[in-house]
């Protein structure tokens, strides 16, 4: 299970013990990924700084209740090269840079934008992270767009973030101004219904966005597309649904076109997102907390397969290899399982 036959090495290396020629190559043999063509430099580095990468993302990994063979694995199969891969690229442009990752629900995309930011970090680059979820309208300004269009019940789809913000962010960061306010969104607010934030004050220049999102860099289709489209767009209400929603996606194309290179985490099946919501909302239960009920959640992932579902939007992206660095397999455990 994903080279898990590394990690007693792996282990034995963080503890700053010496490791053969022979191991070596064994973990050389076991990335995922080769930032670059010039293998025994890269690996030499990676070596170098593995101890240092694992002792940095310890305290935030601790909260995933991830087993320390996985982490092992992920920081030096995925993570680290992830990290190497997007500081080459910054170090062949004259500007800051904008990394997508796109993912769906429980695919870890948050995760993944959190750790190559400490990972980036430490590496000498100033990162920042921003989710699509920060450019959400204010509580009431999509109450207002709740009474023009009541198929908006919940935030998330097309339509329901504040594109001008998104493009002044990005610009602003591209531009080395500062100070920059990355805005931030509180889900909590108004029982759950969200509202903008305080934004994050940021007083130097960025070299590295991070944007991550359910529907990062995701084009519009054909409109026949949705005359045989897949379940749950089954009534002729869905499809009118679905095709306004891609037609609301024209307006983000000023954001994706400011992305250098986008990561996509894909499932093996994305009706796991589904699988995933109702675990997390079981374990937000049984802290004491609320929680959707099963139907609850059903409606709400299944809302969100309505609005851009991902075999008519996901799948085509990768399957075109436009403007993608990555696709990242990740299977019903939430581990990444290949990478393309």
């Amino acid at each position: 299970m994903f080279g898990l036959e590394i990690a007693p090495l792996l282990k034995r290396f963080s503890q700053g013990k010496t490791i053969t020629i022979k191991e070596e190559k064994k973990l050389a043999q076991a990335r995922l990924i080769v930032p670059n063509n010039d293998n025994s430099q890269d690996l030499k580095t990676q070596l170098n700084y593995f101890p240092i990468a694992y002792s940095i993302i310890k305290n935030y990994i601790a909260k995933l209740n991830l087993s320390e063979e996985i982490v092992l694995n992920l920081l030096w199969r995925l993570w680290l090269p992830l990290a190497f891969y997007i500081a080459k690229k910054r170090d062949r442009k004259s500007l800051p840079i904008i990394q997508g990752i796109l993912g769906l629900q429980g695919t870890g995309k948050t995760t993944l934008a959190t750790i190559l930011g400490l990972l980036l970090t430490e590496l000498g680059y100033q990162t920042a992270t921003l989710s699509i979820d920060d450019l959400y309208k204010t509580y009431t300004e999509r109450q207002q767009l709740q009474q023009e269009d009541s198929r908006l019940i919940w935030r998330g789809p097309p339509g329901t973030h504040d594109i001008d913000l998104g493009k002044e962010v990005l610009d602003n960061i591209r531009q080395e101004k500062t100070p920059v306010a990355i805005p931030r969104f509180d889900k909590s607010a108004f029982q759950g219904m969200g509202d903008r934030a305080g934004p994050e004050q940021i007083n130097h220049k960025i070299d590295i966005l991070l944007f991550e999102g359910w529907f990062i860099g995701v084009q519009p289709i054909q409109e026949t597309a949705f005359y045989s489209p897949p379940a749950p767009i089954v009534t002729e209400a869905d499809r009118q649904f679905a095709i306004d929603n891609n037609r609301r996606l024209e307006a983000y194309l000023p954001l994706w076109n400011r992305l250098d290179g986008l990561i996509i985490l894909s499932p093996v099946d994305y009706r796991l997102s589904q699988q995933w919501r109702r675990q997390a909302e079981q374990k937000r239960i049984a802290q004491g907390k609320s929680g959707m009920s099963e139907q609850e959640i059903n409606q709400f992932v299944e809302y969100f397969w309505q609005s851009l579902h991902p075999e008519l939007f996901i799948t085509p992206l990768i399957e075109s290899k436009q403007g993608v660095d990555a696709v990242i397999e990740i299977d019903a455990n939430h581990i990444p399982k290949h990478i393309y």
